[in-house]
C-alpha cells in the first residue's frame, strides 16, 4: 500500500473542504481497501466519511424512504422502515457479501464505486431513486454511466438516496459462490409508472431490461419474464458465463424475481 495522507472529518462540510487535488472518499472501504493493498489503486489523501454522523441514517419521508449515504448494508437489511416501504430493498441489502461486509459496506461507497456486479445499482435503477449530493440531485437512471463510473463530479459527495415505496418488487441474484457479487441479478418493481426491469452483472454497467418491462407490462407472471428471449449483445463473457448464458439468465432470474413479488 503507498502512502497517503488521512483525514477523518465530523461533519459533511468539513469532508467535502477536505477533498483537495489527488484525494478519494472512504465510505465503508470494502472495495477500495483491497484496491490499495493490492496497489490497483492509489491516492495522495484518503478522507474517511465514518464520523460523518449526519450522512447516517434512515428516515421516511413522506411515501419515500431515505437512506443516509453511510447507513451500512446490515441497517438497511434490518431497518423497519426499508421493509415496510421497500421490503425487496431489505432483502437486497441483507444478501451482499458476508456478515463482516454488511456491516462495514455502505450504500453511498456501494453505488459511488459502481461495481458492475454490485446489488445496490440494481435497486437504484430498479425503484427508480434519487441520489441527492451536496451539490444537487441525480435520477437513478442517470447516474450510472459506465464501468465503474457515474454522474458524480471530483469531490461531490453522496449525501442520501431516496427510493420511492413500493409493495410488488423483489430481486433475485444468481451469484458468485466466492465473492457473493451477481453474475446475473434482476431487481423487478411494479411502480405507479409502470414495470421497472433492472439488471446487474451481466454487462459492464447496470442497465433497464426493456423488451421483460414490456412483457411484463403486459402481464405480470414469471411466465411472461421467463418468455423473453434478451438479446447477448454487449454482455459480458467471461469463465464464469458467456454473453448467451446470461441473456438466458437474465429472463430466468427477472422470473424468479417477479414470483418473489407476486408472492410478497
Amino acid at each position: 500500500m503507498y502512502t497517503f495522507d488521512y483525514q477523518r472529518p465530523s461533519s459533511a462540510s468539513a469532508a467535502a473542504s477536505a477533498f483537495q487535488g489527488d484525494t478519494r472518499y472512504l465510505a465503508g472501504g470494502q472495495s477500495l481497501v483491497q484496491a490499495m493493498k493490492l496497489r490497483l489503486s492509489s491516492s495522495e489523501r484518503l478522507v474517511d466519511l465514518g464520523g460523518v454522523a449526519e450522512l447516517k441514517g434512515i428516515c421516511m419521508e413522506g411515501s419515500n424512504v431515505v437512506i443516509g449515504a453511510m447507513t451500512t448494508h446490515a441497517t438497511v437489511a434490518a431497518s423497519a422502515d426499508v421493509k415496510k416501504a421497500v421490503p425487496a430493498l431489505a432483502d437486497l441489502a441483507g444478501g451482499i457479501g458476508d456478515q463482516m461486509v454488511r456491516n462495514m459496506g455502505t450504500i453511498g461507497g456501494s453505488i459511488a464505486n459502481a461495481d458492475p456486479a454490485a446489488c445496490y445499482p440494481a435497486g437504484i435503477v430498479g425503484l427508480g431513486a434519487t441520489i441527492k449530493t451536496n451539490q444537487r440531485t441525480i435520477a437513478g437512471d442517470s447516474f450510472f454511466t459506465g464501468l465503474y463510473e457515474t454522474a458524480l463530479k471530483p469531490g461531490e459527495l453522496i449525501v442520501s438516496v431516496s427510493f420511492p415505496s413500493v409493495a410488488k418488487a423483489a430481486y433475485i441474484k444468481y451469484k458468485q459462490p466466492a465473492s457473493r457479487f451477481a453474475l446475473v441479478g434482476v431487481f423487478v418493481a411494479q411502480t405507479s409508472a409502470g414495470v421497472r426491469v433492472a439488471v446487474t452483472g451481466a454487462a459492464g454497467s447496470v442497465f433497464r431490461c426493456k423488451p421483460i418491462e414490456d412483457a411484463l407490462g403486459k402481464s405480470f407472471t414469471p411466465e411472461a419474464a421467463k418468455a423473453v428471449k434478451v438479446s447477448a449483445d454487449g454482455l459480458n463473457s467471461d469463465l464464469h458465463g458467456s454473453a448467451a448464458y446470461r441473456a438466458a439468465m437474465i429472463s430466468v432470474m427477472a422470473s424468479r424475481a417477479v414470483a418473489a413479488a407476486l408472492a410478497r
